[in-house]
């Protein structure tokens, strides 16, 4: 999937301008008056990230069937449905062999494929892949817990509600001793959120 092209700012500040005329605002008035071009610097924020270096990874030869699970990265994407946020809690496994990934390279990762309008299925697949390629295995899982504002404050507004998603790879498929130590070290601070 292709990342999303350049934000007409311009463009998107008169759209907005509009929409709130539409709704019965005053796109003029005070505390509107500045509202459209703000909104447009965010989707323009949104929609170009920083650039990702290059994932970077470490030899270390002496690794061999340890689990490495990173987590607590939570991450903002846009439901592509609704244009409403949703804020995903992402947890990534990997076995390690022969090297290891820096660890900020899976934040920005999760966040790259974020800054797009997104659903969570697709969102964990691609960082899934992504990692794959990176580390040059498919001993790879990633679990993605998200609250979206589509399902809790619009339609029938269960604000509790959560989706998880998972995808699991490799010996994370085949092997039900390292999935379940996985799911135990990825999902454990969902239980207490």
């Amino acid at each position: 999937m292709v990342s999303p092209g350049p934000v007409d700012t311009e463009r998107v500040a008169d759209l907005v301008g509009q929409l709130l005329a539409a709704i019965g605002e005053d796109p003029g008035r005070e505390g509107l008056s500045d509202t459209p071009a703000r909104v447009a610097a965010w989707w323009r924020g949104f929609f170009s990230p920083e650039p990702s270096a290059a994932p970077t990874c470490f030899p270390e030869q002496h690794l061999s069937g340890q689990l490495v699970v990173i987590g607590g990265m939570s991450v903002w994407s846009l439901c592509e449905h609704h244009l409403l946020p949703m804020n995903l809690d992402v947890a990534i496994g990997y076995v390690p062999d022969g090297e290891v990934m820096g660890l900020s390279k899976f934040g920005r990762i999760a966040q790259q494929y974020a800054g797009r309008l997104q659903v969570q299925e697709r969102f964990t697949r691609q960082v899934a892949d992504e990692i794959a390629v990176v580390i040059g295995s498919t001993d790879v899982a990633v679990a993605v817990r998200g609250t979206h504002l589509c399902m809790s404050a619009r339609g029938v507004r269960m604000e509790a509600a959560r989706t998880t998603t998972l995808q699991a790879r490799g010996r994370f498929e085949s092997d039900p001793v390292l999935s379940q130590q996985f799911l135990a070290l990825a999902t454990d601070r969902w239980r207490v959120a």
